[in-house]
């Protein structure tokens, strides 16, 4: 066996295994060290261990709430080096959460110095900021000291530090939590205090009381930064008795009147966890790309509250719609997800209910109450025996004093000594030395035996301590009427000012008191019903001192409905104001206040210019179609000013750089276009169906080999096309299908010369193409600015896909309608 010694000497040995187990076997430590020592909180005190090392080593540095300030330095440091060996940077910024009023419901540390803001400006150093505990922190620490908890060895074993905190109140759902840990996550909000202790105190008096029945004490979350929560009845309830759901937060905001019909909304409360600089700014984003275009402008006048200002464009856009359209853009509205996700006594991650979770706290301050009571009882059993060894010499004075004045070992003598009534009788006061007789004569003292207390090892209150002290009062075995150890020492350390008639009175009456609290322990420890009437009794007392009479009791988060606002499409939000829209040749498009004159001689680009021109409003869509066959919409309301060159249409739109810009018009809801490609095949379209709702546009035309030609509106019953090699050819409209998307038909025939290479249009495809009414004639521009009409138009009528003939008389040499 000699070989199975730990030997220090011997080097170190490799020892092979699968690398699947080597890897799953650490990680799996590393994933239960996570969930159970750093991201899931105790279902008993709400705390991770972080938070709970900081509020105990702040306890043992007096931080109380009515004390001076310490360094957080010094509080960071004594937590790391004493219980939490990891970055003190984590340490510190984990205290400063305690202590920020916008981040936690009740603060548990009172700071004082720069800890850090709504706008998400991080805390200033801690060597320059100082903190202590607040009256919530007292509070769930009350009665560590009288061992209600479980302490455990810290990190080096050099001190204990408790494994959970006693937690007066229901902190977990009190203040929230937040945590990622691997594979599991938590998240909770925090909640009123007043209305979970009254939860609490409706499950003690019924117990199988139903999770929706709790609602009627506790309605919902309980934000620091307030806020209206919109989320129905039915989703609140649903998400308590699961443990997972959602609520949706709103900010909280009121219309300011101006005068004169002018008019602003002012946001005073934000939802939880919406950093207000970020907040601002998305806001300013939104002006900027006029993704709400009746949004003017948004201004920050915050001060000690939250005040921020957005300004309508106009006094006649209504403020429901506006705040609707800002809820769906920004995070002045926000889903704040619920995942109770826990650890039950410590140990178990569970996902509970809100019934399970003041469930677990109810029975863990029954826990905290015997125990409490326990330490109690051992406190008051050896105060009992001390005071009944006072009052012991107090009825015998004198024979105490000789004891003490004369004996070589008065502690032995006084427990020796038989202090019955007949016994004492028979003794008389030692004048000196010489007369005193010790109760120890004759006796060995050696050959005595200590025996403990029959009477207090009874009663399972008293144990001996783990330093080697004894708790158990101790006794010389056969000596009845003699005094213990502890009653002895007491004796011996009593001051002589203490040796009056009105103190032998106080002893009597506090030993009657003691006797009589102890008595009533008794009770409280073996009647339950009386342990959770006393439990009832501290969580009101606790309800009275931060219920809704403390200064941040009340309720600051309200219920409302989402009221339903009708969808405003943004063309009605945009304010209708005339323009000018002008596109170059090479794309670059601008919007011109007003209806300029169409004559009028624009500036474009060196090598660029102008293609489209003409009137529109601010209200109107622009249709594009591109040489690939698909449609692009644009918004009026959108396009760059026009004191500039303009912007490229492909930054707009993502159309193709190597397709080119067939057409750009007003969209007109209703009418229909006719569409070809440059192969000749076409149909009719709805407008309707060419508007893209997206950047990337909408396919209507495909085009494979070829590319389009030709859009244009249909006003007429019969189409007029003309080849490249100038053929003409008139046919009725009623012969083109309508499609919304599609290849289409084949309008106009061209000959071909086919062979090894492929085919060749030996008519160079489609030139143009127009609608007309063909009672009306057609007319098309001459140059000099001369316009012919052709009556009558017979000779090229003819059906669709035909040959076509020579165009009539002075048509134009491009072979372009105009």
């Amino acid at each position: 066996m000699s070989d199975l010694v730990d030997d220090p000497d011997i080097p170190m040995q490799a020892v092979s295994e699968p690398l699947r187990r080597a890897i799953g076997d650490r990680y799996l430590t590393y994933a239960l060290s996570t969930i159970m020592h750093r991201a899931l909180p105790d279902a008993r005190d709400g705390l991770k261990p972080v938070h709970r090392r900081i509020l105990y080593a702040m306890s043992r540095l007096r931080l109380n709430s009515t004390g001076g300030f310490l360094k957080s330095a010094k509080i960071s440091g004594d937590t790391m080096g004493d219980f939490h060996p990891h970055g003190d940077a984590a340490i510190y910024d984990a205290m400063a959460r305690l202590a920020q009023d916008f981040a936690v419901r009740y603060p548990l540390v009172d700071g004082q110095g720069n800890f850090g803001n709504i706008d998400g400006d991080n805390p200033a150093a801690s060597r320059y900021t100082e903190a202590r505990m607040t009256a919530f922190a007292e509070a769930m620490l009350e009665g560590l000291a009288e061992n209600a908890v479980d302490f455990r060895p810290n990190y080096d074993g050099r001190l204990e530090e408790p494994a959970v905190l006693p937690a007066q109140f229901p902190n977990l759902l009190a203040n929230g939590a937040a945590g990622i840990a691997v594979g599991m996550a938590t998240n909770i909000p925090p909640h009123n205090i007043d209305e979970l202790i009254g939860a609490c105190l409706h499950l003690i008096k019924t117990p199988d009381a139903r999770d929706d029945t709790l609602l009627n004490y506790v309605p919902g979350p309980d934000f620091p930064t307030g806020g209206v929560i919109v989320e129905p009845k039915d989703s609140i309830a649903q998400a308590y008795r699961t443990g997972r759901g959602a609520f949706r937060l709103r900010c909280k905001w009121e219309v300011e009147d101006l005068g004169r019909g002018q008019w602003q909304i002012v946001v005073t409360e934000i939802p939880y966890q919406v950093q207000k600089s970020k907040l601002i700014e998305k806001i300013a984003e939104l002006i900027q790309t006029k993704k709400v275009p009746i949004l003017a402008d948004v201004r920050d006048e915050s001060a000690d509250d939250i005040r921020v200002i957005l300004e309508p464009r106009s006094k006649n856009v209504d403020p429901d719609v506006l705040m609707n359209m800002m809820f769906r853009n920004s995070d002045l509205e926000v889903r704040f997800s619920l995942n109770m996700n826990v650890l039950i006594d410590g140990v178990t991650p569970k996902v509970c209910s809100m019934k399970e979770v003041l469930r677990a706290f109810l029975d863990f301050r029954r826990e905290v109450l015997i125990r409490r009571s326990k330490h109690r009882m051992a406190k008051i059993d050896n105060r009992l025996e001390v005071l009944q060894g006072l009052i012991t010499a107090f009825l015998n004075l004198d024979r105490v004093i000789d004891i003490i004045r004369y004996d070589d070992d008065p502690k032995a003598a006084l427990m020796y000594e038989d202090w019955s009534r007949p016994n004492q009788e028979t003794i008389t006061r030692a004048t000196d030395e010489t007369t005193y007789v010790s109760p120890l004569a004759g006796v060995d003292v050696s050959t005595l035996s200590l025996v403990a207390d029959e009477d207090a090892l009874a009663t399972g209150v008293l144990s001996e301590s783990d330093d080697g002290t004894r708790a158990i009062p101790h006794s010389f075995a056969g000596r009845e009427n003699g005094l213990s150890d502890v009653q002895a020492e007491a004796i011996l350390n009593m001051r002589l000012r203490s040796l009056r008639r009105l103190e032998e009175e106080a002893l009597i009456k506090e030993r009657d008191a003691l006797m009589e609290e102890r008595a009533d322990l008794e009770d409280l420890l073996e009647d339950e019903t009386l342990q959770w009437d006393r439990i009832s009794d501290e969580l009101k007392e606790v309800r009275k001192k931060f219920g809704r009479t403390h200064e941040i009791g009340e309720r600051r988060t309200q219920f409302a409905e989402a009221a339903e606002v009708e969808d405003v499409p943004l063309e009605a939000m945009i304010e209708r104001e005339p323009i000018t829209v002008v596109c170059s040749k090479m794309g670059w498009i601008r919007a011109m206040s007003g209806h300029i004159d169409l004559t009028r001689e624009l500036k474009y680009k060196d090598g660029d210019e102008g293609r489209f021109v003409f009137h529109a409003e601010t209200t109107d869509k622009l249709i594009l179609m591109g040489s690939n066959g698909r449609f692009y919409t644009l918004s009026a309301a959108n396009l760059p000013g026009g004191r500039g060159m303009g912007e490229p249409l492909r930054l707009m739109v993502d159309l193709p750089n190597e397709a080119e810009i067939v057409t750009l018009f007003i969209h007109r809801p209703g009418e229909k276009l006719i569409v070809a490609s440059a192969a000749g095949n076409g149909f009719v379209v709805p407008e309707d169906e060419v508007v893209a709702q997206t950047r990337s546009g909408k396919q209507v035309l495909n085009v494979k080999d070829t590319v389009a030609a030709v859009c244009k509106p249909v006003s007429g019953d019969h189409v007029a096309i003309c080849s490249q090699n100038g053929k003409f050819l008139v046919f009725p409209l009623a012969e083109l299908p309508e499609m919304g998307r599609g290849k289409g038909v084949r309008l106009q025939k061209y000959n071909q010369a086919r062979g090894r290479q492929g085919s060749l249009e030996l008519d160079g495809g489609l030139a143009d193409l127009t609608t007309f009414t063909w009672a009306e004639g057609l007319s098309w521009e001459m140059g000099g600015g001369k316009t012919r009409h052709e009556p009558d138009l017979s000779e090229w009528l003819g059906k669709r896909a035909g040959v076509g003939k020579r165009p009539p008389y002075g048509f134009p040499k491009d072979y372009k309608f105009g």
